[in-house]
């Protein structure tokens, strides 16, 4: 496929677990390649003087108000995970891992994890909670925390966060065709259209 619509995503973020379970229909419909990009969205707030909205009470109150319309419109299953927020860097850097082992790895890391994250909800901040996700999706939790570990996976979330914000990403999910920037699940309209276009 000459098209693809790069996906920019973190694991904590309720709306990147939307439009991750969305978009593939999108780009089907469209004739075009996802490239699934893991970032650190801890780290894009902090480089742009963004914020979680989770940090505003207000918009904290009406997150799962919105969440909960946008799952019932979209059938998928959605609740809010108990334990929110949640240190999602070595999740992260797990999904850099599986990446760079292959699609089929990372496809089932992210299915596990976002299952655990918002389809039935884990306290994924424990490491024994993701220790016991891991083993039951397949994965030897110990290799995985090794992997963790390695210099080119840190290197690797480092970058594609780096990268990220240099091209103007504040938050998550967010979505690029060719240059263009497009943030929110709200946003898959648009972004289709900008497929079309391609």
């Amino acid at each position: 496929m000459s098209k693809t619509v790069e996906f920019l995503f973190d694991l904590g973020s309720p709306y990147s677990y939307l439009a991750w379970h969305q978009l593939p229909k999108v780009a089907a419909a469209q004739g075009a390649a996802i490239v699934y990009t893991p970032v650190l969205l801890g780290g894009i707030f902090q480089a742009t003087g963004n914020a979680s909205p989770a940090e505003v009470p207000a918009k904290a109150r009406y997150l799962d108000v919105d969440l909960q319309r946008w799952a019932q419109a979209w059938g998928l299953q959605f609740e809010s995970n108990p334990a929110f927020p949640i240190n999602t860097l070595a999740l992260m850097r797990g999904a850099v891992a599986m990446q760079m082992q292959g699609d089929e790895p990372f496809q089932r890391y992210m299915q596990a994890m976002y299952h655990a994250m918002f389809g039935a909800p884990r306290n994924m901040g424990d490491p024994a909670e993701v220790a016991a996700v891991l083993t039951e999706a397949g994965f030897d939790a110990a290799q995985f925390m090794a992997q963790v570990g390695e210099q080119a996976v840190k290197d690797r979330l480092k970058d594609n966060t780096q990268r990220a914000v240099a091209r103007g990403v504040f938050g998550a999910p967010s979505f690029f065709v060719g240059d263009e920037l497009f943030w929110g699940q709200d946003r898959l309209d648009q972004v289709a259209q900008a497929l079309a276009r391609a």
